[in-house]
């Protein structure tokens, strides 16, 4: 019997390094972390830290160059919506699901001259936009 696969988008494995940004109290941490699978709109990384369920995220994915594209950085922001032990049980696999669309400069494409500030206050995130310098 075949198992068929009920995900909306397909899953592309692409390993690359990502940095990932979240916010725990009053601190902001940086975790390390390596792409495994990308999807429209989600991601599955693997990292040493378990980041907690439902966490805003912001990523900053680094491109090698290679025959179709240059070498660049991809930004977005998302929630993580799992977080378990890997298969070698010596790391975490964590799934995001992206709140924005992945781009390279960290404003939409419509956005030229503005950039997206995010700054946490005792609220939660603010976010507002200004014109860069």
């Amino acid at each position: 019997m075949q198992t068929l696969d009920k995900r909306k988008f397909r899953r592309f494995k692409l390993e690359y390094p990502v940095r990932v940004s979240f916010s725990s109290g009053d601190v902001v941490t940086e975790a390390g972390a390596v792409s495994r699978n990308i999807s429209l709109g989600r991601l599955l990384l693997e990292s040493a830290c378990l980041i907690p369920y439902r966490t805003p995220v912001e990523l900053v994915i680094t491109l090698r160059g290679g025959t179709i594209f240059r070498p660049g950085k991809l930004r977005g922001a998302g929630e993580i919506v799992r977080g378990e032990p890997n298969e070698t049980g010596d790391k975490f696999a964590i799934a995001v699901e992206c709140s924005q669309p992945i781009n390279s400069n960290g404003a939409s494409a419509g956005d030229k001259g503005l950039r997206l500030v995010r700054f946490l206050t005792r609220d939660g995130w603010r976010r507002d936009i200004q014109r860069t310098a």
